[in-house]
């Protein structure tokens, strides 16, 4: 049961942040009032530790769970609590942890999904390298930032 929930939770994770960086180019308000609607992954996330915990699977994919839940809580701290403008500051202190584990985590589902099915890992890959260039593209301090 955990390989297709953290498949799933993979392909949303990834078709989520392109919806969100699409969104950013032109409709910054939309992500700013919904934005915290991506959040609500650590429920299928953290349903997906207690099944990997309950099956005994590899522990890699607690690992990843782990991370990605780290991911969205840093996420959630940052963006939702603190409401730090990290993105358009260069700060190493906010940017690594951040940045790491956006990149950790999206390793992750590559990797095990790849491991179960390359044709889901090409899947995962693909939405993976589209959402990396639209975060690229619509980054604030990016050279897709809109003037405005």
């Amino acid at each position: 049961m955990l390989v297709p929930v953290f498949v799933a939770l993979g392909v949303v994770n990834a078709v989520a942040l392109l919806v969100v960086f699409a969104l950013r180019w032109r409709r910054l308000d939309l992500v700013e009032r919904y934005g915290w609607l991506y959040l609500l992954l650590v429920v299928p996330a953290v349903w997906a530790m207690v099944l990997a915990l309950r099956e005994g699977a590899p522990w890699q994919y607690l690992v990843f769970l782990v991370i990605y839940v780290g991911f969205l809580a840093i996420e959630w701290l940052y963006d939702w609590v603190l409401r730090i403008p990290f993105r358009e500051r260069s700060d190493w202190r906010l940017l690594v942890p951040y940045v790491g584990l956006y990149v950790s985590s999206s390793y992750g589902f590559l990797v095990m999904t790849w491991r179960e099915s390359v044709p889901w890992g090409v899947v995962i890959l693909a939405l993976t390298l589209a959402q990396f260039a639209a975060n690229a593209a619509t980054h604030p301090r990016g050279r897709g930032r809109r003037e405005s």
